[in-house]
């Protein structure tokens, strides 16, 4: 893991569509938001979490045009200079996006490839019932939104990873307006961050 440091930007395109990369050095629990641009609330939550528990952050924005989502295997094998910055800074990582699926409204899902992670996580979200549901469950998350690719860049830093699949209502406070996650999702995240950080290494 290496220190804190500046701030750093990067333009990168993946497929044809060109992306402002930020890097905020902290310490070594990352968290990641590749579809800021596309999951309203995803990036603030990122930059939120980073100020409250002193962690590495890269946050993905897209520069101009319709909101375009690349699945996240195809992020983590495009090049770029700052997430490779990033895997080697960080022992775990916490990946936020957001889902739409509407037979789940309120289920937050806890993928990655590191199920322990995800388990661990799912308990601190637990004070968000009973107006979310936690899933850990690999079974019970729609295939598309496991994360358990081995490109995708949560199961890329060589420890422990999560990916928190966040429900409409849990990432922002006003949808259709500014996104502004509720306070208490907020801080059951930054719990599980806390808790991540406590873990240890993976086996």
């Amino acid at each position: 893991m290496t220190g804190a440091g500046r701030v750093r930007t990067e333009r990168v395109t993946i497929e044809g569509v060109e992306f402002t990369v930020t890097l905020t050095p902290g310490d070594g629990i990352g968290l990641l938001a590749l579809h800021a641009s596309v999951e309203g609330g995803t990036g603030e939550l990122a930059d939120e979490l980073t100020g409250r528990c002193g962690a590495t952050s890269l946050v993905y924005r897209q520069c101009d045009g319709d909101p375009v989502h690349i699945p996240s295997p195809r992020m983590g094998a495009a090049p770029c200079a700052l997430l490779r910055d990033f895997l080697t800074r960080v022992d775990a990582v916490v990946s936020l996006h957001g889902h739409l699926r509407t037979a789940a409204p309120r289920a937050i899902f806890l993928g990655g490839a590191d199920r322990d992670a995800a388990r661990l996580f799912a308990g601190a979200l637990e004070t968000l019932r009973p107006r979310f549901e936690p899933v850990a469950d690999l079974a019970r998350i729609p295939v598309a939104l496991r994360g358990v690719h081995p490109r995708n860049p949560v199961n890329l830093a060589g420890g422990r990873g999560v990916q928190v699949e966040l429900p409409l209502m849990a990432r922002t406070t006003t949808p259709g307006g500014a996104d502004v996650p509720p306070r208490e999702v907020a801080d059951a995240l930054a719990d599980g961050v806390g808790r991540l950080r406590g873990f240890g290494p993976r086996p």
